[in-house]
């Protein structure tokens, strides 16, 4: 774990580096607000991650309010959710009715989310005509911050996509590595959930598993919808692979998990951040979910006893632990308010458009370190973390942070 000894002890909302917290706690003028908004599915099988992230963005804003906000400005949030039941987990037609509500609001300057990659591409080109930044915890898919792509996810040109989380440019490939150098796996079988998350990952897994010699015996695609996986895994099971890798969510995942148990209950089982949290956890459950590896794609910080006073108060508020994503979710909603801050401290107006500019010149000080992001709003830190599912049963079977063992940094690819 990369310790971030330079993190005081108590962490309320900014009081590092100049702090957004006015020293006086004034009251706020009534002019003088702004909205944030945070996307996530909070309808589905991903909800109850999504309450995570969305508890960990909420923490930060009201820590800045009760403080007396940000340069004087009281912040107000608009949460929406990209859920749908039609869907049984994110929606993609949703997200983007999410986002032109976001752009038509005059008084949303930036937003958090969304929690999945299928979302990111379906709102990205709408916030981007907005010149409405967004900066998500959890969405790792490479394409939309990729330049190859920004005329179909940035159309003005100018970055709005912006991540606390690396992307599964790295996460895919760097567990490949820990399958092939850790786990010394030499057949795989690979499956995704079709969805762009899912499949974007799977892809990148299977090419570095390629690179490292494993031999990929196949790579299929589950229907989330579907119930059954049995055909599949059984014939995953006659071409005695070494290990099982996926690609995807908790909808599909958890019938997978469970399905696998019975019919392939001996091998490796892995996959990336879609099948590390409450999701999966409560979905399946245990013995199903014992033994499953999976990433996350930012520095595990948990242990960090810097942390531990944060994690007190998340707990204490909210009734339940703070999620992997959590953390992140937090350190996005602490750069936009510093964002915030530092226009406002300007002199200039409070636009969608200057704390898009602020953004991109982080360099901020955050529970995970310090949050700097490239010319394309990727986060420059590329650290992917690895764990492995392990019931405790002094734990509440959802509690992530107590059932899943970190195992350290999955090896980079050079």
């Amino acid at each position: 774990m990369t310790t971030r000894r330079a993190l005081i002890a108590y962490l309320p909302a900014m009081t590092f580096a100049g702090g957004l917290a006015a020293r006086s706690k004034p009251a706020f003028a009534a002019d003088k607000t702004v909205t944030v908004g945070i996307d996530v599915p909070l309808t589905g099988a991903d909800a109850e991650g999504a309450i995570l992230i969305k508890n960990g963005a909420m923490m930060a804003v009201d820590e800045a309010n009760a403080q007396g906000g940000v340069a004087g400005y009281k912040i107000k949030v608009i949460v929406l959710d990209d859920g749908t039941t039609s869907a049984g987990q994110y929606d993609p037609a949703q997200s983007a009715t999410n986002a032109r509500k976001l752009v038509a609001d005059s008084s949303v300057v930036a937003n958090v989310g969304p929690e999945m990659s299928g979302s990111g591409k379906a709102m990205a080109a709408i916030l981007s005509q907005g010149d409405l930044a967004t900066i998500t915890p959890s969405s790792t898919n490479p394409d939309i911050t990729d330049p190859k792509f920004a005329s179909q996810f940035v159309p003005k040109g100018r970055p709005i996509y912006f991540r606390t989380v690396t992307t599964d440019a790295y996460q895919g490939p760097n567990m490949a590595n820990y399958f092939a150098h850790t786990l010394n796996v030499k057949k795989v079988y690979i499956l995704d959930d079709s969805g762009a998350y899912g499949v974007g990952m799977a892809n990148a897994f299977e090419a570095q598993a390629k690179k490292n010699g494993m031999t990929v015996l196949g790579h299929d695609e589950l229907d989330p919808k579907e119930a059954d996986y049995a055909t599949i895994l059984t014939k995953i099971k006659g071409l005695n692979p070494d290990a099982l890798y996926y690609g995807g969510v908790s909808l599909a995942g958890v019938k997978l998990a469970k399905q696998s148990y019975n019919i392939l209950p001996n091998i490796i089982k892995g996959g990336g951040d879609g099948v590390y949290g409450a999701p999966m956890l409560k979905g399946s459950g245990f013995p199903a979910m014992e033994g499953w590896y999976a990433t996350i794609a930012a520095p595990y910080i948990a242990d960090n006893p810097d942390v531990q006073p944060w994690i007190k108060r998340y707990t204490e508020k909210y009734n339940q632990g703070p999620g992997a994503y959590s953390f992140t979710a937090y350190d996005a909603m602490l750069v936009i308010l510093d964002a915030i801050k530092r226009v406002a401290e300007s002199g200039k107006p409070v636009t969608r458009s200057a704390v898009r500019d602020a953004i991109q010149t982080s360099n901020l000080k955050t529970l995970q370190g310090v949050i700097s992001f490239d010319k394309y709003g990727d986060i420059n830190s590329r650290i992917v973390s690895v764990f492995r599912a392990h019931y405790n049963s002094q734990y509440p079977v959802e509690d992530s942070l107590h059932q899943y063992k970190y195992l350290g940094v999955a090896p980079q690819t050079s």
